[in-house]
């Protein structure tokens, strides 16, 4: 469920998992997808309006439900937010398949927001629905090597209980990925990436901009205020405001990063390419997606939680 471009059946289908329905309701996000997984099993459009009988048989219902609602950055109206009762949709498909196993996938916030209750109130429904759960925050810096701070709570739920006992969240990994493992300061990108000596904030960039090897930001605080070392959270807005994609200093001049360059920052393989949609979109997608390589070490985890005798013959390593 809110597919999005796929991050998560990616990640899922790279741990051995056959993918056998999706819904996704935004168009552009449905090209993306389509473009790297075909049009099979993808069902368009609102859920709220899908007949869920539908929906194929399957063993792992995964979903990473809209954030807004409940993210620092935002109004954090949570349930009040009709992107946030998308979460009793996600109940609803439960109630109607009955799958083995549940991934929820949200900001960090989701576990303080509103003193706690909401994050309560979606552990206690799982309960009520037999599913014991278990959660943690992963980020891509700490759990999927890839040098961007991007936390995220992560929901396991499971109907067996030796299943839900078994079941581990993956551990801390070493980073061994530095930023400029990813984007290629030495290679001229394309033109609308980089900041013209007219741009408005060019002087203040040019000026604040001195580490040749870091990454910045324009955010709220004002432009460019801190180099760092990994980069920062890539996020949706960076859709809405060009100037919210992070920046680098290259041989060329002060550019944004590319598409190419946060499809990397989010664990994308080589091969997993964007279709001819507006740029904005493509910034929006990748900064609403999830971090491939931090899914996939829980795919595995879940994997490993199937009695040996159900496991698919082409286990993954």
């Amino acid at each position: 469920m809110f597919a999005g471009i796929g991050g998560i059946c990616l990640a899922f289908k790279r741990a051995g998992a056959e993918i056998v329905w999706a819904n996704e309701i935004d168009r552009y996000a449905c090209e993306t997808y389509k473009h790297n997984f075909g049009a099979d099993y993808l069902c368009e459009g609102d859920i709220r309006t899908q007949d869920l009988s539908t929906i194929p048989d399957f063993d792992v219902l995964t979903a990473g439900f809209p954030c807004q609602p409940f993210s620092i950055m935002g109004k954090q109206q949570g349930f009040t937010d009709p992107r946030g009762t998308m979460f009793f949709e996600i109940l609803r498909v439960i109630d109607e398949k009955r799958p083995a196993i549940v991934l929820l996938e949200n900001v960090k916030n989701l576990q303080s927001h509103d003193n706690g209750h909401t994050f309560k109130t979606i552990i206690r429904s799982l309960a009520e629905r037999k599913y014991g759960s278990k959660s943690a925050v992963l980020g891509a810096h700490t759990h999927g090597n890839i040098p961007q701070y991007r936390d995220r709570i992560f929901i396991a739920a499971f109907r067996n209980y030796e299943q839900w006992k078994r079941f581990e969240f993956p551990p801390t990994i070493p980073l061994t990925v530095a930023i400029n493992d990813i984007i290629k300061r030495d290679e001229r990108q394309t033109e609308y990436c980089y900041y013209p000596p007219t741009n408005k904030h060019y002087e203040q960039l040019n000026h604040r901009m001195t580490d040749g090897t870091a990454i910045y930001r324009i955010d709220d605080s004002g432009i460019a205020m801190r180099a760092w070392r990994i980069s920062p959270t890539l996020k949706a807005n960076m859709g809405t405001y060009h100037d919210r994609v992070p920046l680098v200093r290259d041989r060329y001049g002060i550019r944004k990063l590319t598409v190419r360059d946060c499809l990397n920052l989010q664990g994308f393989p080589s091969d997993y390419a964007m279709p001819d949609i507006p740029v904005n979109e493509q910034y929006k997608q990748l900064g609403n997606t999830v971090c491939v390589p931090v899914v996939e070490r829980i795919a595995k985890q879940i994997h490993l939680t199937i009695p040996h005798k159900e496991r698919n013959k082409n286990e993954p390593t």
